[in-house]
């Protein structure tokens, strides 16, 4: 038996450190969090300075007792689970649970999984640091309470099964308030005009834009008109040096936003990704909201920056970080080595591995430097005057590595005009030929719909979450059906386009698709129904000054300036109360919505939440006839929805025709419209409108999916139709049951028996059953509960700080 247990996190982590240390040294992992707060009310006693009552989850225990029975056999117990508050409470449980030692346990950190790193670590063990503990331990206990007692009032006063949380909440709050800012915008056109030079040489084309924008056509008209005869000279030329320096190291949250940007990654997978980069040694630990960097990190970046680009392309540059609650001893997110510019892994992996390195290594890289040249142009007919602009790099620096992606990028429009890659060679006075000048018709543009990235952006910005709390609070709004990610068709918009080309002007009507988006996030009915309720009766919960200020205590209960139970009674009275007051005097939440009136039936048109989500409801339940109903289509909502669109929906669903004696049903589900017939459902394709389908359009798309559905069928069996070679999408494979089997190389799919396909089948690995190895999220909701009234009692409570 080893002298010594290293218990760390992960397994991924513990393989990785089992091969730095000797002998001596058994690494094992507790799968993330060993227990976990009691699922009932007894879980705080809210009358006992909040004392906690915990339990190890059934999958937990047999990890439990293995760690046990290895610590009691081992002369020294190292707990190194993650540098952060969580990772020190995951310590602290181990400490509890595990029953160990003081004198024989030792705590120790590290910012990678390098060999270095871990026996440095070694050699600089700690105790359990109970400030941070402590930290942790209020933002768990606070974030229960608002849970725990916020859903039940939800239950009884807006829909049953549903949950709030304190971080959550506000960032659903965040997209509501968004969607409403976009839907109330009112676009104004203007006219924007763009002209095209040439000088002498007439291959010498040059672009010039001015500076205003006319809000009316007959100003841009009588604007074009005038320079039909007009003389254009260069007024002005100004030549300026310009620098562009490279953007700090990555934090979380920067490198959630970038990665969204740059590979299209959710803010969950870029966690998942950098996990396992960090787990196997490849990079820094990834929830840091720091841009420092060691000593140790900036010589070796300088190292390799002199050795693959020169000399001149290496300039030192320490970056300070902003946030306050940062902790300057923790590190940006950075390779363990950088002369290592890719690693081998999937390629998800190396994509954000290549990623984290070139924006490490070029923060450490010189300023790109460019020459800008701007040209004034005057107008012998009007006193405006046109700009030119051309910019030229003179030294690569930093971009020779890494550009930064933008937010806006995804947003520019279609006549948005950069710089001249280069002006061709002007002199003050000299005279331009116009070659064409166009006006166009652009409107404004409502505030942008938030991405996983932006929403992650602002909520760093308003101080709301920390970095290990942004993937799993943005993963829960969208579980519990308050926001969805999707794509949204946008909708055709004329706008108008005047141009003035060998001395006449035309006019012409083009059109754009305006309002597509593409992987944002939308908050769903029931989503503003549960916020207006939370704004409307526990505004400090979901209010951003309020929850920025809760974080700021967690910090200083961190740094031991506050005591973690004076900041929860502080919260916890006011809060309870006002649950009690909600419970009792608030009236139930009502997202309902008149639109008019039915022509045919003169029956009142509502629209509102229903049991199954958002609906148009025809008449009332008072009515003789019972009311109708239409589900609301995907992108509509109940504060946009117009009467015309909700009659729309009782369109359907309609018959179309009869095809092998069997009715034909067009309808509108979840999933879109679709063909219902003979008990089988057939999509329509997209460019196909519902509501003009025929009966020979129908039967056509019937015969098309069942010939790719015959098509998709390689092979079938007769001692069972349950089994079959299918075409998949990466090629054929085995349907066997509910198992997809992979077909052998060496195997032709068609030449399969069912004998040697049953083998496959015996041979395919049992599923493991998986411990729980993420950490737990800041909320843990349990439905079907009733209000916490009654005072819990508590078997352990939380340590008190220790001096």
């Amino acid at each position: 038996m080893a002298k010594n247990l290293l218990i760390v996190e992960s397994p991924a982590k513990a393989k990785t450190i089992e091969g730095y240390l000797g002998k001596d040294f058994l690494v094992k992992s507790s799968y993330g969090h060993i227990r976990d707060l009691v699922k009932t009310d007894e879980a705080i006693d809210t009358a006992n300075n909040f004392a906690q009552k915990y339990e190890v989850p059934a999958d937990k225990k047999a990890v439990v007792s293995e760690l046990k029975k290895l610590a009691k056999a081992s002369e020294t117990v190292w707990l190194a689970s993650d540098e952060d508050r969580e990772g020190e409470a995951i310590s602290w449980h181990l400490f509890e649970t595990l029953g160990l030692d003081e004198n024989k346990t030792k705590r120790i950190v590290f910012h990678e999984i390098t060999k270095p790193a871990i026996l440095k670590a070694i050699e600089n063990p700690r105790k359990i640091d109970y400030n941070l503990v402590n930290a942790q331990q209020a933002r768990r206990v606070l974030d229960r309470l608002v849970g725990f007692e916020l859903s039940p009032v939800l239950w009884k006063k807006v829909k049953p099964s549903l949950s709030a949380g304190r971080v959550q909440s506000v960032a659903v709050r965040l997209l509501v308030d968004r969607e409403r800012e976009y839907n109330s915008f009112k676009p104004v056109a203007s006219f924007k005009v763009v002209a095209i030079f040439y000088t002498d040489n007439k291959k010498e084309l040059f672009k010039a834009e001015l500076p205003k924008r006319f809000q009316k056509v007959k100003e841009a008209e009588d604007f074009l008109r005038d320079c039909i005869a007009a003389e254009f000279k260069i007024k002005s030329l100004e030549t300026k040096p310009g620098k562009r320096t490279p953007s700090a190291p990555f934090t979380t949250s920067t490198l959630q936003q970038e990665a969204s940007r740059k590979l299209g990654y959710s803010v969950g997978r870029t966690m998942s990704l950098a996990q396992r980069l960090y787990e196997a040694g490849y990079i820094s630990y990834m929830r840091t909201d720091s841009v420092n960097l060691s000593q140790t990190a900036l010589d070796a970046a300088e190292k390799e920056i002199r050795n693959a680009y020169g000399d001149k392309y290496h300039k030192p540059r320490q970056y300070k970080t902003k946030s306050s609650g940062a902790q300057e001893a923790h590190e940006a997110i950075r390779p363990t080595n950088f002369t290592n510019h890719s690693i081998s892994g999937d390629s998800a992996e190396r994509k954000l591995y290549e990623l984290i390195w070139k924006r490490a290594i070029a923060s450490q890289m010189s300023e790109a430097e460019f020459e800008k040249t701007t040209a004034k142009i005057s107008i012998s007919s009007r006193s405006e005057e046109l700009t030119a602009s051309g910019e030229v790099m003179k030294f690569d620096g930093f971009l020779k590595v890494y550009f930064e992606s933008t937010d806006e990028e995804a947003e520019v429009q279609l006549d948005d005009s950069s710089d001249n890659a280069l002006l061709p060679p002007l002199k003050t006075g000299q005279i331009v030929s116009l070659k064409e000048m166009n006006a166009t018709e652009r409107y404004s543009r409502p505030p942008s719909r938030y991405t996983e990235a932006s929403l992650v952006k602002k909520m760093e910005e308003l101080g709301i979450g920390r970095p290990s709390t942004y993937a799993p609070t943005i993963s829960t709004i969208q579980n519990r059906g308050y926001v969805v990610k999707e794509d949204r068709e946008g909708k055709a918009r004329n706008y108008q386009v005047l141009s003035l080309a060998e001395g006449k002007i035309t006019s012409l009507i083009k059109s754009e698709n305006t309002g597509a988006e593409r992987n944002k996030l939308f908050p769903t009915d029931i989503g503003i129904m549960v916020n207006d309720f939370l704004v409307e009766h526990f505004v400090d919960i979901v209010d951003f000054n309020f929850t920025a200020t809760v974080e700021k205590e967690f910090d200083e209960i961190a740094h031991g300036l506050k005591d973690w139970t004076a900041m929860l009674k502080d919260f916890y009275g006011p809060f309870h109360t006002d649950v009690e007051n909600t419970l009792e005097t608030a009236e139930r939440a009502s997202h309902e919505r008149e639109l008019g009136t039915d022509e045919a039936s003169g029956k009142k048109i509502i629209v509102r939440v229903g049991r199954f989500g958002p609906l148009v409801q025809i008449g009332s339940s008072e009515d003789e006839e019972k009311p109708r109903f239409a589900s609301l289509r995907q992108g509509q909502m109940i504060e946009t929805i117009t009467l015309e669109e909700a009659l729309e929906l009782f369109r359907l669903p309609k018959t179309v025709g009869v095809f092998e004696d069997k009715d034909m049903t067009v309808a509108i589900g979840r999933f879109g419209p679709y063909i219902r017939h003979d008990g089988s459902f057939y999509s329509l394709p997209k460019d196909v409108d519902p509501h003009k389908v025929e009966e020979t359009e129908a039967i056509e798309i019937i015969k098309i999916k069942r010939q790719k559905d015959i098509d998709k069928i390689i092979k079938t069996f007769e001692e069972d139709p349950d089994v079959r070679i299918e075409n998949g999408r990466w090629g054929p494979f085995i349907r066997y049951g509910k198992l997809n089997i992979k077909i052998p190389k060496d195997k032709t799919p068609e030449d399969l028996s069912f004998e040697e396909i049953k083998k496959l089948a015996d041979d395919q690995p049992v599923p493991k059953k998986s411990f729980k190895g993420a950490k737990a999220t800041a909320t843990t909701a349990t439905k079907k509960k009733t209000a916490a009234k009654k005072k819990p009692a508590a078997k352990k409570a939380a340590p008190k700080a220790k001096k």
